[in-house]
């Protein structure tokens, strides 16, 4: 393969980066909204090694299931490990369940810490990230794949990660699970429009996909309403605000005529923009409550 990635490289590539923030950002937000009481900071670190293991598993749980199935061989996205045949298919496997492994022993420490009940979460959270391209019956592959993305990096992530903090749940902290897995859902929505044409021709059935280009840039756009909404609704009519002027030139690529890699600014875009929305969600929490 000419060009391609080293060693550790290709690991790095194939944990995909820009899809982190949708890890990260449900933690800030849920750690930071119990503001003014203070921050259980163990229990904080504790989520974010929780969520990342999961996240980078899963991305690694993708990138076997659909190259053995022969997905990824007309896919235009980020760079992968087992269709790029540099890796033999049973190391990314490996890998996958390793970090899943790893997520259950953060999970084991934080439930002894917190709650017992949260194993249960965790448990849920891993087979879902495995058996959303593995499997028989890969649920990614039928258009399910937004109810995954919003309800564990949404809700699960956010209104847990608040929970853990002085075990109650704030009443806000609900909304900010919607905003939170809107934004998951818009990178996800990111990633199927770039590869609408390439799942369709290998039967991937994603909403997307089903939807076709030009229809599926709604899909976008209600992730994006989900996010002001869930901000508005939280009490941060001013960050919903915000919101809705970053994610207007990311609204406008969707609604291009731009396929296949020319949409990979608009994941670009949409990881950054979910970052910027984390962060000021924090930060204004520290502030104001």
């Amino acid at each position: 393969m000419t060009g391609a990635p080293g060693p550790l490289r290709r690991w790095v590539l194939a944990a995909r980066p820009r899809t982190l923030p949708a890890a990260l950002v449900p933690v800030l937000v849920g750690a930071s909204l119990v503001r003014p009481a203070p921050i259980e900071w163990l229990n904080s670190a504790l989520c974010v090694l929780v969520a990342l293991a999961l996240q980078i598993g899963t991305n690694y749980a993708n990138d076997y299931s659909d190259g053995v199935r022969g997905t990824d061989a007309v896919r235009v996205g980020p760079f992968r490990l087992t269709a790029s045949s540099l890796v033999e298919p049973s190391r990314v496997k490996y890998a996958a369940w390793a970090l899943f492994a790893f997520a259950a022993v953060v999970g084991l420490l934080l439930a002894s810490r917190t709650s017992w009940w949260l194993l249960l979460v965790g448990l849920t959270a891993i087979l879902a990230g495995w058996f959303y391209t593995g499997g028989p019956i890969p649920y990614g592959y039928y258009g399910f794949g937004e109810l995954f993305v919003l309800t564990y990096f949404g809700f699960v992530a956010t209104v847990g990660t608040s929970y853990v903090q002085h075990l109650r749940f704030p009443g806000s902290s609900w909304w900010f699970g919607l905003a939170t897995g809107s934004m998951a859902c818009a990178l996800l929505e990111a990633n199927n429009l770039r590869d609408v044409e390439g799942d369709q021709l290998s039967g991937k059935k994603t909403l997307a996909a089903r939807l076709g280009r030009t229809r599926a840039s709604w899909l976008y756009a209600i992730s994006v309403a989900g996010v002001v909404i869930g901000v508005v609704m939280g009490g941060e009519g001013l960050v919903g605000a915000v919101a809705i002027a970053l994610y207007i030139p990311a609204l406008r690529m969707a609604f291009s005529p731009r396929n296949g890699r020319e949409l990979l600014a608009l994941l670009q875009a949409t990881a950054r923009t979910q970052l910027v929305l984390g962060g000021l969600l924090g930060a204004t929490f520290f502030v104001t409550r």
